[in-house]
């Protein structure tokens, strides 16, 4: 079947606190199921617009869109659960699934990439190919390595069916995409927003503690008529785009608290137990956090030394 395959790409300048009962997310060093260990089993997949669904569990969330000429895959879970994600896509959509986009390198978003035929186009952000390069299965069989990578922007297929990849900069890992619906107002942001909650930063893959509120400043400026929001581990439905920006904001507070402490000779430790946070994070989970007690501050404090 003739796919329609356009590459518009612009050359610009330049978890988690998963929610409870959900692991936390590792750095992708070994093979594709990246050590994202238990996470549950593959959900139901859940409409989330016209032509829009979401598939939680089993890693992140999957992103199934339909177009004319078949379904656009976002994400694909760890490894071996191929079968199971094209099963539900089967319960809405009998056309054959064409290409699979994956937001980052992590094992549990691109895990089963290699179950799927060599002739869907394969599509990431150019920096997360070269991460992929480095996991050893990828090295033992190089199946499922994206065929087209982008650098700021590319525009994938044509009409109702268009889909923009952007990138902004480091954040979660040096090669977060940010993949929007223009269509259908929808965005699914990967694990640089996974959760209401700390995200990961792993620097192993090139994220950024610092970096991380620029990223998603320049995402929510650059990034137009959005108003549904697909999480990277979020499995009970999509947030919205307010909960997006706000979101940037947490990160940003964050990141200002460490300085402070930092430069007050505070510990992360007490920086974490010290952090007061507007009435709107209410909601967000703050327990436990990378790094032990300390929280997200002990990555943030290390990247901060550097400088």
């Amino acid at each position: 079947m003739k796919r329609i395959f356009v590459l518009g790409i612009v050359v610009c300048t330049g978890i988690v606190m998963i929610a409870a009962g959900m692991a936390a997310q590792q750095p992708a060093q070994g093979g594709r199921g990246g050590g994202a260990a238990g996470l549950g089993a593959i959900g139901t997949i859940q409409k989330v617009k016209d032509r829009l669904y979401m598939i939680p569990g089993a890693g992140g969330n999957t992103a199934v869109f339909e177009t004319a000429n078949g379904v656009v895959i976002v994400d694909t879970k760890l490894a071996n659960n191929g079968q199971a994600i094209l099963d539900q896509v089967k319960t809405v959509s009998a056309k054959p699934v064409t290409m699979i986009i994956n937001t980052h390198t992590h094992g549990d978003h691109t895990g089963s990439n290699n179950f799927f035929p060599a002739t869907i186009d394969f599509v990431a952000q150019e920096n997360t190919k070269t991460n992929m390069e480095k996991l050893d299965d990828f090295k033992k069989d190089p199946h499922g390595l994206p065929h087209h990578t982008f650098k700021d922007k590319m525009t994938l297929l044509k009409g109702p069916d268009t889909i923009n990849l952007y990138y902004f900069g480091a954040a979660h890992t040096n090669g977060d995409a940010f993949v929007v619906f223009p269509a259908l107002r929808a965005m699914h942001a990967g694990d640089v927003f996974a959760s209401k909650g700390q995200p990961l930063i792993d620097v192993n893959n090139g994220g950024s503690g610092i970096a991380y509120p620029d990223t998603i400043e320049k995402a929510a400026k650059t990034i137009k008529n959005v108003d549904t929001v697909i999480t990277g581990h979020t499995t009970t439905g999509p947030l919205t785009w307010q909960d997006f920006v706000n979101y940037g904001e947490f990160n940003r507070l964050f990141l200002e608290h460490a300085r402070k402490s930092l430069a007050a000779g505070k510990t992360a430790e007490q920086a974490m137990s010290e952090l007061k946070l507007p009435d709107k994070f209410k909601d967000y989970n703050l327990q436990g956090g990378r790094g032990g007690p300390g929280g997200n501050f002990n990555v943030i404090y290390q990247e901060l030394q550097k400088k």
